[in-house]
């Protein structure tokens, strides 16, 4: 089933996951990549080359000490407690995140996510089998992308075969759940389209937990998951996992930024959850860029009188959905399947704030395309190095230009 959607004067038709009925869809300029971001789309998915250039920190190994295993606040002093690793092209330098003030400049743009995070893990029976389901995305006609997983004790979880379809999985509170078909073209999928029982956001309320992946100590309460920028969306609507980029910020360095003449412009993309074995590509998510938002971006980029710093990929992945080729940034709302490599590049982001990502992950493309490669070797090489933590509880690095090296060159006429 397709969605009608304007690009420039005429409409495209764009995939929508679980659409069962046609829905207004994201306006953005032409060529923009959000309307026309099909699988198989030459800027849209990473084709071999690009795929091997994922690979580029592969040689580096994160040892098992260095994951986050417990919140910031429960090992130092707040949510701010974590170090700050700042690449300014392939300039590396190492702070305290409270620092961050510093590091950023009046008529900088934070591009920050809202999107609140869901108690996305429920747990389910098929047959006699016990399960965690995790909560992925809503699709546009009411299913849900779900995917199914196989206790393994202390609260966490290991992978399970998909499927199959027409399985009826047994919820708390007497109800169920029906498998109808893969998310992908494959049999066996990670992920499945499921019918589900009404009223999904007040199951997981009331049944749900925060997703748990096995490097960290123990279960932590929703709080932990949410940052201080995550608003509730209308329809229960939010992301199955943190946009962490953003758990450091707390409202005295907000309330800092601000009076140092920092902007921050809000978006949302609602994440899905991501494979913990396999460093898929991300797969459609719904996302919106407000127009206030848009008409910051453009205007500090018109005027060239700051820098447009993404705090997160999931900012990155919703701003760069709503810019065409021309580079500017249009009012966008609908599903967006866009994958930012470096052969695609950014029309419109000058920086990232980021976590640390294992050097497999899908994401190491997108800020390759940030930073360039070489940047982000160094970067890497050197959090390890100085022993930073990594994942959702852990450090942050801050990807900035290299402005000298960009500057012009005031002597390239002299003889």
């Amino acid at each position: 089933m397709t969605a009608r959607g304007r690009r420039g004067s005429g409409d495209v038709a764009f995939a929508v996951p679980g659409a069962g009925g046609t829905e207004p869809a994201a306006t953005a300029a032409a060529d923009s990549p959000a309307l026309d971001a099909r699988p198989g789309r030459a800027d849209a998915r990473p084709g071999r080359a690009e795929a091997a250039e994922a690979t580029a920190l592969e040689a580096l190994r994160v040892p098992d000490a260095l994951s986050a295993r417990v919140p910031a606040e429960q090992r130092g002093a707040g949510r701010d407690d974590v170090r700050l690793l700042v690449s300014r092209g392939r300039a590396v330098t190492h702070h305290a995140f409270r620092e961050l003030p510093e590091q950023l400049r009046a008529g900088d743009v934070l591009v920050v996510n809202t999107s609140m995070t869901l108690p996305a893990a429920v747990n389910g029976r098929v047959g006699g089998e016990r399960v965690v389901v995790h909560f992925s995305t809503r699709g546009a006609d009411g299913r849900w992308a779900v995917e199914l997983r196989a206790p393994r004790g202390a609260g966490v979880t290991g992978p399970r075969p998909g499927g199959p379809a027409g399985a009826v999985v047994r919820l708390p509170g007497g109800r169920a759940l029906v498998l109808e078909e893969p998310l992908g073209p494959a049999a066996g999928a990670r992920l499945w389209w499921a019918r589900v029982p009404e009223r999904v956001p007040e199951l997981l309320r009331r049944y749900g937990r925060p997703i748990r992946y096995g490097y960290t100590d123990r279960d932590q309460p929703l709080s932990a998951y949410r940052t201080v920028f995550a608003v509730d969306s209308p329809d229960g609507s939010g992301s199955a996992e943190m946009p962490s980029a953003a758990r450091p910020f707390t409202v005295p360095l907000v309330a800092e930024l601000v009076r140092r003449g920092v902007l921050f412009a809000p978006l949302s993309l609602h994440t899905g959850v991501a494979s913990a074995e396999a460093h898929e590509p991300p797969y459609p998510e719904r996302f919106a860029v407000p127009a206030a938002t848009a008409w910051l971006v453009n205007a500090v980029r018109a005027a060239g009188s700051g820098r447009v710093v993404a705090v997160g990929t999931t900012a990155v992945r919703a701003l760069e959905s709503a810019v065409g080729a021309d580079g500017v940034v249009r009012p966008a709302e609908g599903w967006t399947d866009l994958v930012v490599t470096p052969r695609r590049g950014v029309r419109v982001v000058d920086g990232l704030l980021t976590g640390l990502h294992e050097p497999q992950a899908s994401h190491l493309l997108m800020l390759e395309a940030v930073a360039g490669r070489e940047a982000l070797r160094r970067g890497y090489e050197a959090a390890l190095q100085e022993r930073y933590l990594w994942h959702e509880f852990g450090d942050v690095h801050l990807i900035l230009p290299d402005e000298e090296r960009n500057a012009p060159d005031c002597f390239s006429n002299e003889r």
